[in-house]
């Protein structure tokens, strides 16, 4: 046999075994599985299936509540519509051919996409989360135009501006910050987007515990629209709560005014690695580009997409996507939603007893951001690999304002989404507070003896025997909880 498969049954085990805190992170159903390993995978499918619904009035499903102004081609205006999709052919714009049933799920995969968070459109293609959000700047952008992101140092993403990254080459990038508490710095934000005339507001993080207010950011992007006469693109990237925001515990920037939000399907959504694109406006032919105006950013963003900045799709992670969207449709995911973040609240509030300090003193949402600098005198990067040693995983991550070395940062970043999933509830986070603390105070103890040793911390006999003790009861309340696939 192929060694691949015998480090995959490694990775198996090692999952089953240890708790995973990655906030980014979390497990997928059997199901969802079965759609990414599927013939699925065997099919080139560039370009589109059809979105426009020209279907005789004796196939055409009844409307949920007729209305004179409801935009055309919207995925989320008829009952019956998963039916109809899934029996239908219609005609595409793909480039090859034998693409009937490719067409059906890609559709299906929109149309749950557009059910669950309110959309006029989907495009499902996008690869991962920082190529939906370059696909958005690509349609709406042109190189050198100012876009307004949050600042990587206080919590935004590397697709948020950084300066290794591509699109950061491309467009003039300007930021925003949180403050003090926290949140973010509204005040700044306006205050940079009057002065700077942005064409692109973008309100993202990857690493933030409160929720933003949309409507504040709605009446920035209005006052910058007034100034400057010319039409702003409010996104949003929502790549960390969209699991959230589908279960009904967290708003949902379209709901606000919002132009688009961008989101990956894995993390709290649940579904297979990949990225999402949801769009107001009225959906067209992706074969001709339609006039530059926000109205039409479903279809700008389609062409951005493909052939702008991806080439084929990936079917088989798209059927995987249908699956996990369908999941999510249902009321089940509503109570998982739910218990993720009472799960946060109950982890940082163990971990603010047990001497951890956090930034913004908490959580509202999947993630707790720790200062282990402040609370131990330990640096993010060591902390973490001694976690890894007793089978709870999470990652070093830099707090606003750090001042330590990028790779040995001042904070870890972790959540509850992949517990959550597994079915551990809140007697169990007390649980991980406390190993948490327990190898923290090992690891105090380590660094304090090797002060004058740059090196990771070392650890004496007893101190791995401490370790390893951790390691032991995390191992058995892991395999109490199986993981989703092997069920």
């Amino acid at each position: 046999m192929d060694p691949v498969f015998d480090l995959i049954e490694s990775e198996r085990q090692r999952q089953r075994e240890g708790l995973e805190l990655i906030p980014s992170e979390n497990y997928v159903t059997k199901e969802v599985l079965e759609a990414m390993g599927s013939v699925l995978t065997n099919k080139y499918s560039e370009g589109y299936p059809s979105f426009s619904w020209n279907f005789s009035s004796e196939e055409k499903p009844q409307r949920k509540e007729p209305s004179s102004d409801v935009k055309s081609d919207t995925c989320s205006d008829f009952v019956s519509k998963e039916k109809w999709i899934a029996e239908t052919i219609l005609p595409n714009h793909r480039y090859y051919g034998g693409q009937v049933n490719v067409d059906r799920i890609e559709r299906l995969a929109i149309a749950r996409a557009c059910e669950l968070f309110n959309a006029d459109h989907a495009n499902v293609q996008p690869h991962s989360g920082a190529n939906a959000n370059e696909a958005v700047y690509f349609a709406w952008c042109e190189p050198g135009d100012k876009i307004l992101a949050m600042n990587l140092a206080h919590g935004g993403h590397l697709t948020h501006g950084s300066p290794v990254t591509r699109s950061a080459k491309i467009y003039d990038f300007v930021a925003y910050g949180v403050n003090d508490e926290g949140d973010i710095d509204y005040d700044q934000m306006e205050k940079v987007a009057l002065a700077e005339g942005p064409k692109l507001i973008l309100v993202g993080y990857s690493a933030f515990m409160k929720i933003p207010d949309f409507k504040r950011a709605v009446e920035i992007r209005d006052k910058v629209e007034q100034k400057f006469k010319h039409e702003v693109l409010l996104m949003a990237d929502m790549a960390h709560v969209a699991g959230l925001i589908a279960g009904g515990v967290h708003p949902n920037p379209l709901d606000f005014g919002f132009n688009v939000m961008t989101t990956t399907t894995h993390k709290t959504l649940r579904g297979p690695r990949g990225g999402l694109i949801l769009s107001k406006g009225r959906v067209g032919s992706q074969l001709k580009r339609p006039e530059h105006t926000l109205e039409n950013i479903p279809t700008l963003i389609d062409r951005a997409v493909f052939p702008g900045t991806q080439g084929g799709p990936l079917e088989h992670v798209i059927a995987a996507k249908a699956v996990a969207f369908g999941e999510a449709l249902k009321p089940e995911f509503k109570e998982y939603a739910k218990n993720i973040v009472e799960n946060a609240k109950t982890l940082a509030d163990e971990l603010k007893k047990n001497g951890f300090i956090l930034q913004g003193d908490g959580t509202d949402n999947h993630l707790v951001l720790v200062n282990v600098d402040a609370s131990f005198g330990l640096n993010g990067k060591d902390y973490e690999k001694a976690l890894d040693l007793v089978g709870l995983t999470l990652n070093a991550n830099a707090l606003p304002g750090d001042k330590q070395a990028a790779f040995r940062p001042s904070g870890v970043r972790l959540g509850t989404p992949a517990m959550t999933t597994r079915g551990l509830g809140k007697a169990e986070m007390v649980k991980v507070a406390d190993w948490m603390t327990e190898v923290a105070k090992i690891c105090q103890v380590a660094n304090e003896r090797n002060a004058d040793d740059k090196k990771a911390i070392q650890f004496n006999a007893d101190e791995e025997k401490q370790l390893a003790k951790i390691r032991e009861a995390v191992r058995e309340l892991a395999l109490k909880f199986p993981l989703p696939s092997d069920k």
